[in-house]
């Protein structure tokens, strides 16, 4: 097993892990835990096709981690807690 191929089931494995804890409906998909195992799996596959220049895998899991840290800003920006203002 290669590098790239390790490196590679690390990043699936948590995108699988997020698919499957949401199935199950253990975790939500607009929740934080959804949204970083997404956001972190598929950086890593992304890391791995670039290791071996698989383009379309690159542009995929590039799109897929773009989508990942929007819905992760948009759960942090809505759990915000409002301050008080005088």
């Amino acid at each position: 097993m290669t590098l790239s191929d390790i490196i590679a089931t690390v990043g699936v494995t948590l995108l699988l892990i997020a698919f499957f804890l949401q199935s199950l409906k253990i975790i939500t998909s607009e929740g934080k835990t959804y949204a970083l195992l997404n956001l972190f799996g598929a950086t890593i596959a992304g890391y791995a096709s670039w290791l071996i220049s698989f383009m379309p895998f690159v542009i995929l899991e590039g799109v897929w981690s773009i989508v990942a840290l929007y819905s992760l800003l948009k759960t942090n920006k809505n759990n915000s807690v409002p301050r008080e203002t005088k």
